[in-house]
């Protein structure tokens, strides 16, 4: 097979995944399907081979991506319904002082994106930046790209959320590594993206608060929400644990310490499944029942939150598909000895590709888990380490976040709460999505030196 069918190959099927979505209007799950056995049609495969392949891939992938992007958002769920988010960002404003509000608006951003889907957190959060506008009579954009920011660069970089777990399972990378990662390059990106931009932006286009002094938020009473400490510690408990799984695995690999009955111990507890159910069953006590909230309506919040949380497992188990067709056709192979010759390293290659799907049709998501299946196969032949696996996502997640426009719901969503026009979001939401995938990009490159 020459290079050239090769590349044929990846462009159509790439082409053919976004005529299907944009075009047609199929379902992602549906059209990564059918993109599956495209690639595998064209590749010589076998029909039964093919079926094969489907059904291997999305066992493969489905039994660790559901089990954990499932928890994740009953996770978020209890922290959403308690008041969690609110309690932190008044919490920080309060401590950083409203002259550094949009600092303590992107660490609120950065936290609360950790367990909380990005635009449930934006409208849950969004009454604190009208408040804050209306009280410095600054521009809304002053402290909504800075909470933006945070919350943006989170729900890319770092998991529970579930575009990072996904695109770990598919490129085969321990979650801790991506959590290590997703912090240290996540932090300088958000701090560029967020309280800098904001800064410039919020000269350039002045945005009132909608709340006139006559019409304003009911008051936010701390009696009535969690503790600053609780949301906090409850956050970061399996982050922790899933940290401390990582560390534990590479000190008894390396034969720092020996394995025995408590290292198999800490590994276990540390293991994403592990370390979500605790937190889950920690938030749930702590945050609903012994608030007084029945057990029926916890329940009812938990079946809630595994309707949007199914529509991503789903998809992500088409990319596996996907993943799973170009390893078995031999095309994964091919790729990665065509890359050999090429002057793109798997990390340019990968964020190239994932920004290429997420302008074209706007899911993150998407864009994530499309990038990840095409390029774990060539991974694979190249022997990257953990480390160099994590760089990966993060490169991936980057690209994904690049000129968000028309074709995105987020767009929309922040033009809608944020007074803006179309133009208005394409220069300060866009900008500031792109100023992230440069950033995370730059950064994942630099990083890439020392791993």
């Amino acid at each position: 097979m020459s290079t050239l069918f090769l590349t044929f190959i990846v462009v159509s099927a790439v082409a053919i995944l976004l005529f299907l979505v944009l075009k047609l209007k199929v379902s992602a799950f549906i059209a990564l399907l059918i993109t599956s056995i495209y690639v595998g049609v064209l590749t010589g495969m076998p029909l039964s081979s093919i079926t094969k392949s489907i059904q291997e891939g999305m066992a493969g992938t489905l039994g660790f991506v559901a089990t954990v992007v499932g928890l994740g958002a009953i996770f978020g769920q209890m922290l959403e319904s308690s008041g969690g988010a609110e309690s932190l960002a008044h919490y920080l404003v309060k401590k950083f002082g409203k002259e550094r509000a949009p600092w303590a608006m992107v660490t609120t951003g950065f936290i609360v994106a950790i367990p909380i889907f990005l635009d449930v957190a934006f409208i849950i959060l969004v009454p604190i930046v009208y408040a804050l506008s209306r009280d410095t009579k600054l521009s809304l954009l002053y402290y909504a790209i800075p909470l933006l920011a945070g919350l943006a660069v989170t729900h890319s970089f770092i998991p529970p959320t579930p575009g990072p777990i996904a695109v770990a399972d598919i490129i085969s990378v321990p979650l801790g590594w991506v959590i290590f990662m997703g912090f240290i390059l996540g932090i300088p990106t958000a701090v560029i993206a967020g309280p800098i931009f904001g800064k410039y932006i919020s000269k350039k286009i002045y945005l009132e608060s909608p709340y006139s002094s006559g019409d304003v938020p009911p008051q936010f009473d701390p009696e009535s929400y969690p503790s600053f400490r609780s949301i906090a510690l409850i956050i970061s408990i399996p982050l922790l644990l899933i940290l401390l799984n990582t560390v534990t695995a590479v000190a008894v690999s390396k034969e720092v310490v020996p394995r025995s009955v408590f290292t198999d111990i800490l590994e276990f507890i540390g293991h994403p499944f592990s370390a979500l159910i605790i937190a889950t069953l920690i938030a749930t006590y702590f945050l609903c029942l012994r608030r007084g909230i029945d057990k029926q309506k916890v329940l009812e919040l938990s079946t809630k939150a595994l309707g949007p949380a199914g529509i991503i497992i789903l998809i992500t188990g088409a990319g596996g598909v996907l993943k799973q067709v170009l390893i078995d056709s031999g095309i994964g192979q091919m790729m990665a000895e065509s890359m050999a010759n090429s002057a793109l390293p798997p990390i340019l290659l990968a964020w190239i590709l994932s920004a290429l799907v997420r302008v074209t049709q706007g899911s993150a998501t998407v864009a994530m888990i499309t990038a990840a299946s095409i390029i774990s196969p060539i991974i694979a032949e190249f022997g990257l380490n953990d480390p160099q696996r994590a760089l990966v996502v993060i490169s991936i997640a980057s690209g994904a976040t690049l000129l968000s426009h028309v074709n995105d719901s987020g767009f929309w969503l922040v033009g809608k709460y944020l007074g803006m026009n179309e133009k208005q979001t394409l220069q300060s939401w866009t900008v500031m999505e792109t100023i992230i995938a440069f950033c995370g990009l730059g950064f994942t490159l630099l990083a890439s030196l020392f791993f």
